[in-house]
């Protein structure tokens, strides 16, 4: 599976990220001509060229708007709503006008939904930030055109390189206090924390902003997963270069690579606990809520307790996030008054959901891969379930004819 790792120990803007993409092997050529379908109002040109940081050498890009007079250390480029306060256009843009300019354009629609999602995540900060309804945010400089750039570019760029999972460190946020239209305020600046709640961030590392709000869009839009050590083979490494001087090399890694993660190796919880004074109705009723609130697993082992009592253990496989609320249900519903924690590897194939149609209708099928081929495959029950119910006929009747349809099929799907 082809993969890309995001190393942000210097943290990520919108035109390192364009750079280390490009530095990675994405066509420069290509990228101009998909971002030509844009209709702006503005004419702008990408500066693309080999830079260095503290002996590293990348690729660096700024974007350069034909009417404009001036510039930033002779380099034409702009962060989105930062607290870098450069010259650029100054066009303030809502939500709807980015998103009408987007699907208006020719653009894949893959490229189309990346690029909004990623618009929609500041939107949503800066609505949260300012009191405002996401649609009714003045997006200021991140409505610039060397912003939607920076965004419609990041999705251009991905979408060429076709990867399959997206893998990111955690993010370097800086530090310090800097000055934009707003005011002075404190490092990270809010949109951009606003934007990675959830997201593993360090602080600190460069007494200056590090990471700005677009690309805190870009990672959050866009990786499936933040691991500090992930394994993979890696192919290829680029080095997007920024415009700012730190005590260590202002520059945003990336790694192309390949990793085998057909079979998934997840760490889940186990939570266990033994029962013998309960009603065994009660705990059938515990097993439904557990599986309501979203636990894995749920199952329960015929045991013997002290003084020989006749008991069971409960065992539930339950994610880190819902963890909290199983602990919680056990504990208000069950006679336990402790639980055994232990943290277990779960090892599954990848699997996927395919609506079968059948002469009882149309039938769910949860199918399972190994190397992009499909292993087995189950009807689900309850699909299976209403079907007979609905055409009143043997539920053995309806598996068999999932089986029929999947066999003269011949299915097979790639993950």
């Amino acid at each position: 599976m082809r993969v890309l790792y995001y190393d942000c120990f210097s943290g990520i803007s919108g035109d390192m990220n364009l750079g280390a993409l490009l530095d990675l092997g994405v066509d420069a050529k290509h990228l101009k001509e998909e971002l030509s379908k844009l209709s702006l109002d503005q004419h702008f040109s990408l500066e693309i060229c080999e830079s260095s940081k503290m002996g590293i050498c990348g690729t660096r890009v700024s974007v350069k708007l034909v009417s404009q007079e001036h510039s930033h250390g002779g380099m034409w480029h702009a962060h989105p709503h930062s607290c870098h306060h450069h010259g650029h256009d100054h066009t303030h843009r809502t939500y709807a006008d980015i998103e009408a300019l987007i699907l208006a354009s020719t653009l894949s629609e893959a490229v189309k939904e990346q690029s909004l999602k990623m618009f929609w995540l500041v939107a949503v900060a800066e609505g949260k930030i300012h009191g405002k309804k996401p649609h009714e945010v003045g997006f200021h400089e991140v409505g610039a055109i060397d912003s939607i750039v920076d965004i419609v570019g990041a999705a251009i760029c991905l979408e060429a390189l076709h990867v399959k999972k997206i893998i990111a460190s955690k993010i370097e946020l800086g530090g310090g206090f800097v000055t934009c239209a707003h005011g002075t305020f404190p490092v990270p600046a809010p949109a951009t924390i606003e934007i990675l709640n959830d997201v593993p961030v360090s602080l600190g590392r460069v007494d200056s902003e590090a990471t700005t709000p677009t690309g805190a869009a870009i990672i959050k839009a866009n990786v499936n997963v933040f691991e500090e050590q992930p394994s993979f083979k890696i192919n290829k490494i680029g080095y997007g270069i920024g415009h700012k001087d730190f005590k260590i090399p202002n520059v945003l890694r990336v790694f192309l690579g390949e990793m085998n993660e057909t079979i998934r190796c997840d760490k889940e919880i186990v939570l266990e606990t033994n029962v013998d004074d309960m009603n065994p109705e009660i705990l059938a009723y515990v097993q439904e809520r557990l599986f309501a609130i979203g636990v894995k697993d749920v199952y329960t082992t015929a045991i013997t307790t002290k003084k020989n009592r006749l008991g069971v253990k409960l065992c539930v496989l339950v994610s880190l996030e819902k963890e909290d609320d199983a602990k919680r249900l056990i504990f208000e519903e069950t006679s336990s008054i402790g639980l055994r924690r232990y943290v277990v590897d779960k090892i599954a194939l990848e699997r996927m959901i395919k609506v079968v149609e059948t002469p009882y209708g149309a039938i769910e099928v949860k199918c399972s891969f190994h190397e992009e081929k499909m292993l087995k495959y189950k009807a689900e029950f309850e699909t299976c379930k209403h079907a007979a119910l609905l055409h009143n006929v043997p539920i053995a009747r309806v598996y068999e004819s999932v089986a029929r349809e999947m066999n003269e099929s011949c299915y097979v799907c790639k993950i």
